[in-house]
């Protein structure tokens, strides 16, 4: 059974969410599940740091000077650049359970904007200890590699949306990737929210906000999903993935 995508709930810093990786249920999105108790005892040391986020709220800056990856216990993000005429360009929207930060790696400064889409709460992971530690813990560092080549693809992957698809059919794409990763996380494939505005979309597909509508507009004359706002149900999961096909 899947659960639905719940209403963005408020921010806290109640015990309750303090709970360490060894007994969060993300724990296998965000760190490999075969270490053993005493090498989870490590990790939790290093993840006890929760920190809590609005709506709008930063989690780090474009060049910031780089400290920890963060991983996403609740809630939504989105990264996002600047252009020197002062256009905002979203890079990214990061959900529960991913890990946000690695744009910095390499230059030990960020160079994007991350900001809550929702209240949200994230997990610091001390970069320097963590990259320390999995030189001590092969199935660690294998996992890092395995975040990191995911990234790699992902970031293919909208490149391939920019240069080779139509309006409709990055739309298409763009929701059979939020379903598949919502999936993921135990949550309903076929409905939810959508976090960000149609705007922020139509900036991460390189479309216009008149042509984002108009493709959502399609999808919903067509029968394939059903819109209430940015509630998002799709009715025919065959149809929208047809919608890919097409362009192979």
């Amino acid at each position: 059974m899947t659960k639905a995508l719940t209403l963005q709930q408020p921010v806290t810093l109640t015990a309750q969410l303090r709970s360490h990786c060894s007994t969060c249920n993300l724990r296998e999105l965000c760190m490999p599940i075969d270490l053993s108790p005493n090498d989870m005892q490590r990790i939790n040391a290093l993840t006890m740091l929760k920190r809590g986020y609005s709506r709008g709220d930063y989690l780090y800056h474009c060049g910031d000077p780089f400290h920890s990856l963060y991983a996403i216990r609740s809630g939504s993000f989105k990264t996002q650049v600047l252009h020197e005429d002062g256009r905002e360009q979203v890079t990214g929207f990061q959900m529960t359970g991913e890990i946000i930060g690695m744009d910095a790696i390499c230059t030990d400064v960020h160079t994007c904007d991350a900001i809550a889409m929702e209240s949200s709460e994230v997990c610091a992971l001390p970069f320097n200890q963590l990259e320390a530690m999995s030189r001590e813990l092969p199935s660690l560092q294998r996992h890092l590699h395995k975040i990191m080549s995911r990234e790699i693809v992902r970031d293919q992957g909208i490149m391939l949306l920019l240069g080779s698809m139509r309006a409709e059919e990055r739309l298409a794409a763009f929701l059979l990737n939020f379903s598949q990763r919502l999936a993921a996380r135990g949550f309903s494939p076929s409905q939810f929210q959508l976090r960000m505005s149609r705007q922020e979309i139509g900036s991460y597909l390189g479309l216009k906000l008149e042509t984002v509508s108009r493709a959502f507009s399609h999808f919903q004359n067509e029968g394939i999903i059903n819109v209430k706002v940015r509630s998002i149900e799709i009715l025919d999961l065959a149809r929208l993935q047809a919608c890919l096909k097409c362009s192979n």
